[in-house]
């Protein structure tokens, strides 16, 4: 579970390679993507959903990352600061293109899988065989644009629920909501897919 401040450590790290970055020390900038690149990549790509479109959008994320980091005032992790502006890009990309970010949750026949289902999900425990972990993804990639998001960030990129709320402009407690929402559709969707494993 992501802890609700970083690290001294992790704080310092960042302050160093954001101070780096500014004083334009050889090699920061790309220790800065090497680093964050993945983040990126997850944020925009659950938005998005188009490998083609993510690269550009990644692109575009670390471009405006170089040309801001100056504004960057280590009020949260530089990590949550990233991924806010991976989102804030994707989230662009998608209203120029008129798709919604807040979906409505699909359409079920019978009893929902939530309600077939225990209402915890522990996604780290779920990742650690691979047949689990791939199937978890897949699971993950059904859900409506805005829950796998959210889930992305809190449970697979470990960013504390304070800084997604900062960077998506949603309430703590409608983050918690779709959190606990999305954990019991997967928990389902996850048991009925093991299920009909061989």
């Amino acid at each position: 579970m992501p802890s609700p401040l970083p690290s001294p450590h992790a704080v310092d790290a960042d302050r160093a390679l954001v101070e780096a970055v500014l004083a334009q020390r050889p090699g920061a900038f790309e220790r800065l993507v090497r680093e964050y690149q993945n983040l990126c990549w997850h944020v925009v790509d659950r938005m998005v959903r188009h490998p083609d479109d993510t690269r550009e959008l990644c692109q575009e994320a670390f471009l405006r990352i170089h040309q801001s980091l100056h504004q960057y005032r280590g009020e949260s992790a530089l990590k949550s600061w990233v991924a806010q502006v991976a989102y804030s890009v994707a989230k662009r990309h998608l209203e120029r293109k008129r798709i919604p970010i807040v979906e409505e949750w699909p359409d079920e026949d019978g009893p929902t899988l939530a309600e077939r289902v225990g209402a915890d999900l522990d996604l780290e425990a779920s990742a650690v065989d691979g047949e689990r972990h791939a199937l978890l993804h897949a699971a993950v990639a059904t859900l409506p644009l805005l829950q796998r998001t959210l889930l992305t960030l809190y449970h697979l990129e470990e960013v504390p629920i304070g800084d997604i709320a900062r960077l998506t402009g949603l309430a703590e407690g409608t983050i918690k909501s779709h959190l606990f929402r999305s954990r019991k559709l997967l928990r389902g969707i996850l048991e009925s897919r093991l299920g009909e494993s061989p």
